[in-house]
């Protein structure tokens, strides 16, 4: 059986106008452009497609209000188009959860450890972020940067010696100690596009975003999200 493209539209649309009431709480009627300033107030996903919820509730209304037939409509949307609802629509009825998409075995070191080993690591794996743990207890996020300032710190004073430090002695150097924020694993991947967000308008850049079962530094780590990984969200 043929559907049309402005049906497969229509059918998208109207799921989402449904799930907008969802995330809304909407109790009683309300015109889909309401249901987006309130749905944006609450979901991450929303505020990151505004414009084109906007856009489709326009291209929806020609649709609708200008049918001259059963069979005529006078705005068919492209494929493309049918195709970029289709997809919103799923990500807003089944958002992908960081732990789905970051969860993945972390390396990690511990305070002690001799800088030697983060090198390593650098040199082999190309990492940048490093949590930092003495027993099981964090510590901190080690960087890249901060390993440059210890180098720094060092050969202006005149300091540098063969002797490996400690990440410890290292760790000292991070320009920002807390660079770093814990999240639950249940967190949209949206939600965390948006803290990565919120702390370079705040002056608070975040390092990496580390992942457990519900966001608690004293629970197992099981996924970290860095900038750069961020960027490959859609």
């Amino acid at each position: 059986m043929f559907v049309k493209n402005s049906d497969r539209f229509l059918f998208a649309f109207n799921r989402i106008d449904h799930r907008l009431k969802e995330i809304a709480g909407a109790k009683s009627f309300l015109p889909f452009y309401r249901l987006v300033d309130q749905s944006k107030k609450k979901d991450a996903i929303v505020r990151k497609y505004e414009d084109d919820l906007r856009a489709f509730a326009d291209l929806r209304n020609a649709i609708v209000h200008h049918r001259t037939a059963l069979d005529y409509v006078i705005a068919e949307p492209h494929d493309e188009i049918v195709d970029r609802i289709e997809q919103l629509d799923i990500t807003l009825s089944r958002p992908t959860h960081v732990g789905k998409m970051f969860r993945k075995r972390v390396r990690v070191f511990q305070i002690q450890d001799s800088l030697h080993k983060v090198l390593k690591t650098i040199h082999n794996r190309q990492y940048t972020q490093f949590p930092i743990y003495e027993g099981k207890q964090f510590r901190g996020l080690l960087t890249t940067v901060g390993i440059t300032n210890w180098f720094a710190n060092r050969i202006n004073h005149g300091k540098l010696s063969h002797k490996m430090p400690t990440i410890g002695d290292i760790l000292e150097f991070e320009k920002r100690r807390v660079n770093y924020k814990f999240i639950s694993r249940y967190m949209t991947v949206y939600e965390a596009e948006e803290l990565f967000k919120q702390g370079v308008e705040s002056g608070k850049r975040f390092e990496a975003l580390l992942i457990t079962e519900h966001g608690k530094k004293e629970q197992k780590l099981i996924g970290m999200i860095t900038p750069l990984d961020i960027m490959k969200i859609e």
